[in-house]
């Protein structure tokens, strides 16, 4: 729930001006999650949202865009923790997630930078990546599984 929740707040913060914590969570509740102030201040830290000034000349939540962030770790996390499983045919892959989690497991993908990777759709549970070639369709497998093993090792 915590990532389909977390997933949810990066498409409205994408979409929307949302200055206050309050409107958040009004936008979030009309998405159908029930939250806290407490839950948005957790969401909004973990996501290392930041405050810009928006066209409008007020202060909006936006993800950080600095290269010096853990953001990395923390998409590695969000994709290990939603990934249910993957298969691939020729140059595609399709990963399954956890519903509502196809979104946060793409943006992970993307945020890590995996080579070969030409670009990424996400559905509520499903996600398609593109590769560009077959030949390197083993090579992103392999890092996946890996993931995943380090998964089940830090249990």
């Amino acid at each position: 729930m915590r990532y389909s929740r977390q997933n949810k707040i990066l498409d409205i913060i994408a979409n929307n001006e949302v200055e206050t914590q309050e409107k958040l969570s009004r936008l979030l509740k009309e998405e159908g999650f029930d939250v806290t102030q407490a839950t948005i201040s957790r969401d909004i830290k973990e996501l290392q949202l930041i405050k810009v000034l928006s066209d409008t000349g007020k202060y909006k939540y936006a993800v950080s865009t600095r290269q010096d962030s853990p953001i990395s770790d923390r998409f590695i996390r969000i994709f290990r923790e939603t990934v249910i499983s993957f298969a691939s045919a020729q140059n595609l892959i399709v990963i399954k997630t956890l519903s509502g989690c196809g979104a946060a497991a793409g943006e992970a993908i993307d945020s890590v930078n995996l080579p070969h990777v030409v670009g990424s759709v996400a559905g509520d549970n499903t996600l398609l990546l593109v590769v560009d070639s077959e030949e390197n369709v083993q090579e992103i497998l392999s890092t996946f599984n890996n993931m995943l093993i380090m998964k089940k090792s830090d249990r």
